[in-house]
């Protein structure tokens, strides 16, 4: 039988209170309504529970056995939903995300704190990974939505493109090509170069525009993240072609960025989210703020 929690806290009120004006207005129903969930709940049960006269409601034997019983049950399911809300509202102090390491350090702190003014409570982690394994972490419900490389699409993600960013020739600010307005491949050569490992997302990129040619540039030194192939650069190693969004912070006075061409190297930054599963409202939030910080990044650098 299935099981009617409307009846019972009906039967449950009526018995309490002796009366089905009372507990009508108790329950915030019409008394019509009342009498329905009532004789519902009775055939379900398959017992009269009330014997009622114009002056009084009484049980019968049948409603003294179950009031107990009742009573038990409600109050089961009361703590059984009020946990329920605790959890919920646990859940939503917490938010969890990726996000490519580059943008983690030069667009998160910014975004993050701006979010902090109206969720000043909130817990966030955040996932910097590699764009595979963001995708993987998205998949899975680990992360909310992660903020990576959209390429390739996949059927259990949802893409929500943001900003198309171009690659560019990282090198000192004193270097020979620091004042060019753009520099080719070709002129990239013989020069000390580093490059970030085979793992990740800018690597493939930079590998399928290049092909063999690839293979021809003198790849000195090879690192796992980004940010040890600027400080390389800020250090005299040689230069490396990054994304423009990897010259950020302290590094960037002493280091310019300088386009690419011949071939010009772009990729699509975006958000990734399940397929079907909306975000939370303080979900939804952060990442408006995060395409935000982006957007504005690039207008500024497409300005200078």
């Amino acid at each position: 039988m299935r099981f009617d929690l409307l009846g019972l806290a009906a039967f449950l009120s009526i018995a309490e209170r002796g009366s089905f004006h009372r507990a009508a207005a108790h329950l915030g129903i019409t008394q019509t309504a009342l009498s329905h969930r009532v004789r519902k709940f009775e055939e379900q049960v398959c017992a009269k529970l009330f014997i009622r006269t114009t002056r009084q409601v009484a049980l019968t034997p049948a409603g003294l056995a179950l009031l107990p019983k009742a009573r038990h049950l409600l109050d089961e399911a009361k703590i059984l939903f009020d946990g329920l809300g605790v959890q919920a509202a646990t859940r939503q102090e917490r938010l969890a995300i990726g996000c490519l390491p580059s943008a983690a350090i030069h667009l998160l702190p910014a975004a993050i704190a701006e979010f902090r003014k109206t969720h000043p409570a909130m817990a966030i982690r955040i996932y910097d990974n590699a764009a595979s394994e963001i995708a993987e972490r998205v998949q899975k419900g680990e992360a909310e939505f992660g903020i990576t490389i959209l390429g390739a699409g996949r059927w259990d993600l949802d893409a929500r493109p943001i900003v198309k960013e171009p690659f560019v020739v990282i090198c000192p600010a004193d270097h020979a090509f620091a004042g060019r307005r753009a520099v080719n491949w070709a002129e990239l050569e013989d020069i000390p170069m580093i490059r970030v490992s085979a793992q990740t997302g800018n690597r493939l990129l930079i590998d399928d525009a290049l092909g063999p040619r690839a293979e021809t540039m003198n790849w000195r030194y090879e690192v796992q993240h980004v940010a040890s192939a600027v400080s390389l650069v800020a250090a005299g190693a040689g230069l490396t072609v990054l994304p423009r969004l990897a010259l950020g912070g302290a590094a960037a006075s002493a280091l310019a960025a300088v386009p690419l061409r011949k071939p010009g190297i772009a990729r699509t930054l975006g958000a990734v989210t399940r397929r079907g599963v909306p975000l939370s409202g303080p979900a939804e939030t952060l990442l408006r703020l995060i395409e935000a910080r982006l957007r504005k990044r690039q207008a500024r650098s497409t300005c200078d």
